[in-house]
Parts: C-alpha cells; structure tokens; sequence
C-alpha cells in the first residue's frame, strides 16, 4: 500500500511539474513592478524580444513599435524584456530604462523589469525559450540583444529570428497576419 501511494504521489508531481512548464504559466514584473500574467495572452500571437539601451541593435526599438502600433491588440503583442548579458549593453535600472524607451522611441507595447537572458541566474521564461526539454519545440541560445522567440496563439513556441532579423521581416509580418 506504501509503495502505490508513494507511486501516485510521485505521478501527481510529475504532472504538476510539467503543467507549470507551459509558457501561460509565467508571471512576470514589469518596468514598473506590476504583475504581468501570461494567462492574459491566450489566444494572441506573442513576439517576446530581450532589449537593451545601447546596442547596435537599439534602433529596432523603433520597428518593434512600428509593428506594435500596426499589429498589435486583440491578436498579437509584443513583450520586451531588458537585459544586461551581452558587454553591459543595459546598464540602467527599470525607471531608466522607461524613461529611454519613452523618450527616445515612445515605446508603447509591454516592457518588463530587467532579467538574465543566459548564464546561470537565466530567467525561468527564458529557460522555457531555449531548452526543447522545456517547450518541447527546440533548443536554442540567446547571441545577443534583440532577439526575438514567435509564440502562437495556443502558447507554443513557434521559432527564433535572431538580432540581424528586423522585426518588420516578411518572415515575421507573415507569422503575424498568417499569410
């Protein structure tokens, strides 16, 4: 009898483990410190981008806006995601980065609190991007600022376009209007 409840105790926990490894199950901060529920996405197509103020790559802030601008609502949201992995390419705290990021591109979609992209302190989101054993999809790194994971409606992991991709590519306009 001990042997089967342990049994089902341990199924139990498998399970529960691998439910909270969907990417709905995510909760994060925001540049402001609010809660951000990825529950709210279901059912939008997700573009998720880690950023960074003073990169070659910075510029894209205004395509990404662009995009949002022209896309973004019911069916698809972008998600930022500051970080400072890559030659301490964002240096500045949440406020700072707001204050950049308004100013400089009037960014209006979703921007969330600075995290680790890679390395040991990975953020949890982050390590559902990049490990097949997690999404189930593939494997992947993070090479630098403005990368950019397509998400689908149904919370799958659909590709990666690397930083050299620009956000208004054919690939990921396509992706986004499913033409």
């Amino acid at each position: 009898m001990k042997t089967i409840f342990t049994f089902l105790i341990f199924s139990l926990l498998i399970v529960y483990s691998s439910a909270q490894d969907g990417f709905y199950d995510f909760n994060v901060k925001t540049l402001e410190g609010e809660d951000f529920d990825f529950l709210q996405l279901k059912g939008k197509k997700v573009l998720i981008v880690n950023t960074a103020s003073k990169c070659g790559f910075t510029p894209q802030y205004k395509d990404l806006e662009a995009l949002y601008r022209e896309y973004g609502g019911d069916d698809f949201i972008i998600l930022g995601f500051p970080a400072n992995n890559f030659m301490n390419q964002e240096p500045g705290t949440n406020k700072e980065i707001r204050q950049f990021c308004s100013a400089n591109f009037g960014v209006s979609f979703p921007m969330m609190s600075k995290i680790s992209v890679k390395g040991e302190d990975i953020h949890p989101l982050y390590l559902w991007l990049t490990s097949k054993e997690k999404n189930g999809v593939m494997d992947s790194k993070v090479k630098w600022n403005f990368q950019k994971y397509l998400i689908d409606e149904k919370g799958k992991l659909i590709d990666v376009a690397y930083s050299r991709e620009k956000p208004d590519s054919d690939r990921i306009i396509s992706w986004i209007t499913g033409d």
